[in-house]
């Protein structure tokens, strides 16, 4: 007898388990999903405040390097101090730093101060702060969740940043063309309360080395004689361990010996730097589909499009357990989408193909999180979740810089179809050398 249609729905849709067993991880989840939106909001209405005041593109652009370079700079730092602090605390700290500062960017639209500097500053100031937080939060998940669950948490992680990344800038310039920039930043500062209260609601996340090391003092505590005295030592050379440094170094030294979860930068690097088809879309819309800005507006919208169904319809990523072949196959699967891309004449077909991108892309991010998450201990957690925003970030701005240069030296062509073909060729020799990669098993992660 066939299954249930709607069974066979359920096995495909967004497995929304974690949400709905999980209270902790279920307010952290919306809490994160509505700030993400209002953080959107203020993004948007940042950029047409310094629009409105120089007149300037080349300023707004800007904007985006005063926020590039702080999330680079400290991302490592962040991962690192979460691994050493309470995350739950360090995470409340900044939320309500990055609360803090989106009420600052009101006051400023409100007393109508005319100051890009000063947006500069505060934008700079939200960069390093969002460092902070956003290694502690990611480090978080594999502590309230089973490992079984972390591939569904992560494509809901995926499904909220979609919706952020669509909803918010759209709402940001409806808030702005009707109530001025700081209506967007004012509703910005009432959407982290809900960040904040699910920080609140957490339990203590002390990294599981201190914990160890307080286990290892109260057996100590309890001891007598000799046995004290060894159990002492044994408890000095742990709090030793928990009252340690943060350490940048030792957690690049921990993934050079990691290759599993090396292979998953390297691979996303491969995807991100290589064929990364976003700054040709200007210049495609006119070139190939004689569009105006409302086509570069279709292009850029696909990918993020494609990434959301396949959050949506992302239940069967439970079920992979070759989580290693899923992400090679996923990333060669963007390399294709882009090439195929390169050589259409059709807009239509063109953004079918862009929808496919992103659709691999979202496939590629869950798997690598997961990875992450599972295969890694939680002291090195915090500095790998560093490590992959500072990739996130700096990986397609990288990709930029190659396409926009070659398009210029060649053709948008050549760009996109080169670079396709040089992602599909550098995540088949990652296949290759890497094999322990291609063979990676959920059931037994292997860092």
């Amino acid at each position: 007898m066939p299954a249930p249609r709607g069974s066979r729905l359920s096995r495909v849709l967004a497995d929304i388990g974690p949400l709905r067993d999980h209270p902790d991880f279920r307010r952290l989840w919306f809490g994160n999903t509505v700030s993400y939106v209002g953080q959107q909001m203020t993004a948007m209405a940042v950029s047409l405040q310094v629009y409105a005041i120089t007149g300037s593109s080349f300023h707004v652009g800007l904007v985006g390097l005063f926020s590039l370079v702080p999330l680079i700079a400290f991302g490592l730092y962040g991962g690192a101090i979460a691994d050493v602090v309470d995350r739950r605390r360090l995470g409340l700290i900044t939320s309500v730093a990055l609360t803090l500062l989106s009420l600052a960017l009101a006051v400023v639209a409100i007393a109508d101060v005319r100051s890009v500097t000063l947006l500069y500053g505060i934008v700079a100031l939200q960069a390093v702060f969002f460092a902070m937080n956003s290694p502690a939060r990611s480090s978080m998940i594999p502590r309230l969740l089973p490992p079984e669950q972390l591939p569904a948490a992560n494509a809901l992680a995926s499904l909220a940043g979609g919706v952020g990344q669509m909803a918010g800038p759209m709402l940001g310039g409806v808030f702005v063309g009707f109530w001025g920039y700081q209506a967007a930043y004012l509703i910005d500062v009432a959407a982290f309360t809900a960040s904040l209260y699910a920080m609140w609601r957490l339990p203590a996340m002390l990294p599981e080395t201190v914990l160890a090391g307080r286990a290892g003092k109260g057996a100590a505590d309890g001891a007598e004689g000799p046995d004290r005295d060894q159990g002492g030592e044994v408890d000095g050379a742990k709090e030793a361990v928990a009252r340690r440094r943060p350490s940048v170094i030792e957690g690049l030294r921990y993934l050079a010996a990691r290759p599993n979860l090396r292979t998953t930068f390297i691979s996303d690097l491969a995807a991100m730097v290589l064929a990364q088809p976003r700054v040709l879309f200007p210049a495609v819309a006119v070139i190939w589909f004689a569009g105006d800005s409302s086509t570069v507006g279709l292009l850029a919208a696909a990918p993020a499009v494609g990434a959301l169904l396949g959050s949506v319809f992302s239940g069967w990523l439970g079920r992979v357990n070759r989580q290693g072949l899923a992400v090679l196959i996923a990333i060669g699967s963007w390399g294709a989408a882009v090439a195929v891309f390169g050589l259409t004449r059709d807009l239509w077909l063109g953004l079918l193909f862009l929808a496919l991108a992103g659709c691999a892309d979202t496939v590629s991010m869950v798997f690598r999180n997961t990875m992450l998450q599972a295969a890694a201990p939680d002291d090195m957690r915090g500095r790998l979740q560093g490590v992959f925003l500072v990739v996130v970030v700096g990986g397609p701005r990288l990709g930029d810089f190659l396409a926009g240069s070659t398009a210029d030296l060649f053709t948008p062509t050549v760009a996109l179809v080169g670079g396709g073909l040089a992602c599909i060729l550098a995540i088949t020799l990652v296949g290759v050398f890497q094999r322990g990669f291609s063979r990676y098993d959920a059931r037994h992660p292997i860092a």
